[in-house]
């Protein structure tokens, strides 16, 4: 099942983030049985023509490639769209008004405003036709749930027709609490428990990213009704690895 009928069945997947933009990082990646890769271009230094180049590399191995945008911008959004997204994650939706921009941003008129160009998602021109038919229904959204006023307009947010799912980003969301990383405080977890009831009662999409190394945090994540996982990061998988190895060699 590709990844936009699991989010319409609101069925379960599993992915994770790209941050190191080399095409070896991403076929290992690729190769480990994620459902989607997300490439980060909001905290790393890949450029929008490295994103491309991974984003050709993920879908040569039939998974989604979605990338999280630096901003909730047209620009940018229509840029990696136009490099052959499948989609996109967008971070810092926090009204009705941003999730609507987000939309926007990646559907062309009259369903949005996105400009109308011919790169590789277009097929370089001869393919415009059956992009435009894919794009309106196959294309991805995710908006990132990450501040104090995301959970206070959750239900808003959600109700916006083009959104795919949610993603909850625990670390910003901590620091619009002035509490940054005490990811434990009630405060915390009592804001993260709204937008769950909220997107569980509308049967909608909810995500979370599960940094720590603990494969059963993604159990327990699914069986509370997550069905959008990322798993890790790609430099965490490299650096526990190597740092696992060298320590078993020194204590020999």
């Amino acid at each position: 099942m590709k990844l936009k009928e699991r989010l319409k069945a609101n069925t379960l997947s599993i992915g994770s983030w790209v941050t190191i933009g080399h095409h070896s990082i991403v076929e290992i990646m690729a190769s480990a049985g994620f459902d989607w890769l997300v490439i980060d271009m909001e905290h790393s230094a890949i450029s929008l023509a490295k994103a491309q180049e991974l984003i050709m590399v993920i879908q040569s191995k039939n998974m989604a490639a979605l990338v999280r945008v630096g901003a909730n911008d047209e620009l940018i959004i229509k840029q990696i769209m136009d490099a052959g997204a499948d989609g996109v994650v967008v971070p810092m939706i926090n009204t009705k008004e941003d999730a609507e921009k987000a939309v926007k941003s990646v559907q062309y008129p009259p369903g949005g405003n996105r400009g109308v160009g011919l790169a590789r998602a277009q097929e370089y021109g001869i393919g415009f036709d059956e992009y435009k038919e894919w794009l309106k229904n196959n294309s991805i959204i995710i908006v990132q749930i990450e501040h104090k006023d995301a959970v206070e307009n959750i239900d808003e947010i959600i109700s916006v027709e083009g959104i795919d799912g949610t993603i909850i980003g625990p670390y910003d969301m901590s620091a619009s609490f002035d509490i940054p990383g005490e990811l434990h405080s009630p405060i915390l977890l009592n804001a993260i428990k709204k937008v769950e009831k909220a997107c569980q009662d509308a049967n909608f999409p909810l995500g979370y990213h599960v940094i720590k190394p603990n494969q059963l945090e993604v159990q327990v994540k699914a069986d509370s009704g997550y069905s959008f996982i990322a798993f890790r990061l790609d430099f965490f998988f490299l650096g526990e690895k190597v740092r696992e190895e060298m320590d078993a060699l020194n204590n020999e």
